[in-house]
């Protein structure tokens, strides 16, 4: 602020006017999203949208522990699936397991843990199988 409000100036008049010195001086004009629509405008009104914007920037989940990592575990079933060789099946699987072992020794708040480890030489076999499928089917 660049001074203090005289008391016979109303506080809406005195604002703008604060605005437009800035505006003029340029203050405004080096801000990040100058002269750019703002983001989000064309969703629904969501009260709690600052909240999700910033869980959203920095990677912040609202799932409890429990069940964070049931969905990893479904999200490195998919990636296994998808994988191009044995070694990353092999690097996503014991991630992931040691992860599950972490969570039976310490057992985190919530919801009860409900995955359990991944066989990995059952589940590289099963990779395995289904790859030659694919590429049976894309000969």
């Amino acid at each position: 602020m660049t001074e203090r409000k005289p008391p016979s100036v109303p506080f809406e008049s005195w604002v703008d006017r604060q605005i437009n010195e800035a505006e003029q001086r340029g203050d405004f004009a080096s801000l990040p999203g100058f002269g750019k629509p703002l983001p989000g405008l064309e969703r629904a009104y969501d009260e709690d949208w600052w909240i999700k914007d910033k869980m959203r920037r920095e990677g912040l989940s609202v799932l409890p522990p429990a069940l964070a990592l049931r969905k990893e575990v479904e999200d490195v079933r998919r990636a296994v699936a998808g994988a191009v060789s044995e070694r990353r099946v092999r690097e996503l699987l014991v991630a992931v397991n040691e992860k599950i072992d972490e969570a039976v020794r310490m057992p985190p708040p919530g919801p009860p843990l409900t995955v359990g480890r991944f066989d990995v030489e059952r589940a590289v076999e099963e990779w395995r199988t289904a790859r030659a499928e694919e590429e049976r089917r894309s000969a």
